[in-house]
């Protein structure tokens, strides 16, 4: 539900939302998202300061509830 929620989100955000990729992996830190994206994409996911970025991990934090969540954004 995670990965679906922050593929969403992202798509909304990019130019070539074709090239969006989440992969989810439990740890024993809790659960990694990995979000692949165009490579002229990462500066608007990133966004001025990783103001996007931390908003974005702010809001799949929320969703997660008590759950350990990490987000990490690589391109594609």
């Amino acid at each position: 539900m995670l990965a679906n929620a922050l593929e969403h989100l992202v798509r909304g955000i990019v130019d070539n939302p074709e090239d969006v990729s989440v992969r989810s992996r439990s740890g024993h830190r809790g659960t990694s998202l990995e979000v692949r994206v165009h490579p002229d994409d990462l500066g608007r996911v990133i966004g001025r300061s990783g103001r996007t970025a931390k908003a974005l991990r702010t809001v799949i934090g929320a969703l997660a509830g008590r759950e350990s969540v990490r987000v990490d954004l690589v391109e594609a």
